[in-house]
């Protein structure tokens, strides 16, 4: 049955299925115009049931990006150079237009991030998103202050990068012509964490 028994699987298909019906609904009425009782019935489940899965109307909306809250941990887990990896880890995603890189303009993704960032509780859910991010994150690099003001540096670089990506083309430019610059900021931006945590390389 492979590394994830049946009922993790329907769990994982159930957590995707209610998400993507709320994300639907938000989009064309508006986070705050529908209620959760709404979004339970149109998923076909009871509204306690959906509140197992999700304990804040929120969560429906943050589960599309949950599965990076670890990614930056990921990819320095045994890395020699977790700054480098790091940076070759956000290039691959300019490169791909990986939607957390901001550099992406698919419509779905545009409305996504609009609905985001432009609903306060949620800007501020993925606040804290971006937060047990760079915990993990700090965890990875051993755990201590150090580690902490490391991880602080980075996750706000790799917000900072995809944030001025997102809204040059939610202005309205094309990703054609936001890419180069993209990849230059990230460059600059990665080479002078590389500079500010020198200590990284030596003990990791």
């Amino acid at each position: 049955m492979g590394e994830m028994g049946l009922r993790e699987r329907k769990k994982q298909r159930m957590y995707q299925d209610v998400s993507d019906i709320a994300v639907r609904l938000f989009l064309e009425r508006g986070f705050d115009a529908v209620p959760v009782a709404e979004v339970a019935a149109a998923a076909g489940i009871s509204k306690p049931t959906l509140f197992r899965y999700f304990p804040a109307k929120e969560d429906l909306v943050l589960h599309r990006i949950a599965d990076h809250e670890t990614e930056a941990a990921r990819v320095v887990a045994g890395a020699a150079d977790p700054v480098g990896a790091l940076r070759r880890h956000f290039l691959a995603g300019l490169d791909a237009r990986d939607p957390v890189t901001g550099l992406n303009d698919h419509p779905e993704v545009l409305a996504f991030h609009r609905l985001l960032y432009g609903t306060p509780s949620l800007a501020a859910r993925a606040y804290a998103h971006q937060e047990r991010s760079e915990a993990a994150l700090a965890e990875a690099l051993g755990g201590d202050l150090d580690a902490r003001l490391a991880a602080g540096q980075i996750i706000a670089v790799q917000r900072v990068l995809a944030l001025e990506n997102w809204r040059r083309i939610a202005a309205g430019e094309p990703v054609e012509r936001v890419a180069p610059d993209a990849v230059r900021a990230a460059e600059r931006a990665f080479g002078r964490l590389a500079e500010a945590l020198p200590e990284l390389r030596s003990t990791h």
